[in-house]
């Protein structure tokens, strides 16, 4: 007689092992992936647009790292906008440690970026208060220089131009007077 615990000891690990998604089961046997592009290429493959999607979603989950076209393979890391060359798909321990050694770096260096902007705009900041206010927003108007007339003659060299302009301009008005009258009609009574 087997005793009852034994028997739903079984029962339960049957249930697991049927429970298993056929997909998992299926692996041991094919040849999985070796890195995104051939996960990528078997993506394209699949029939259904959102299995494509799913597919290269769980190829950018697999793998961390793009092939080379030269040989190796080289990881992005958007946090800092730059790439890292790597020995395989996705980044070694090793690696990854340097990887996260530039970042904390890169951080260091931005913070020292900012803080040396913030100081270039207080020292700006201080500069002006400095500034006498008549410096900073008074404008100085220009002199306003206006002709005055002369009397006919007095102090004009012959043939100069501020002389002479005042005689032809009276007498473009008098040619203008005498063009532009219109003769009277007689009126109609």
């Amino acid at each position: 007689m087997v005793p009852p615990r034994s028997v739903l000891l079984i029962a339960a690990f049957a249930a697991c092992v049927g429970l298993l998604p056929l997909r998992a089961q299926a692996q041991w046997w094919s040849r999985a992936p070796a890195d995104f592009e051939e996960c990528a290429d078997k993506a394209e493959k699949a029939a259904a647009k959102a299995e494509k999607a799913s597919q290269l979603v769980e190829c950018n989950a697999k793998f961390a790292g793009r092939r080379k076209p030269g040989g190796g393979y080289t990881y992005f890391d958007f946090m800092q906008n730059r790439s890292f060359d790597i020995a395989g798909p996705n980044p070694t321990p090793e690696e990854q440690k340097k990887i996260d050694e530039q970042y904390t770096r890169f951080l260091d260096q931005e913070r020292q970026n900012r803080v040396a902007a913030e100081a270039m705009l207080k020292a700006k900041a201080e500069q002006q208060l400095l500034q006498p206010a008549s410096l900073q927003t008074e404008k100085v108007p220009l002199p306003v220089v206006t002709p005055r007339p002369r009397p006919k003659g007095a102090g004009c060299a012959q043939h100069s131009f501020s002389c002479d302009w005042p005689r032809l301009s009276e007498s473009l008005n008098n040619l203008k007077k005498l063009f532009n009258s219109q003769p009277s009609k007689p009126k109609r009574g």
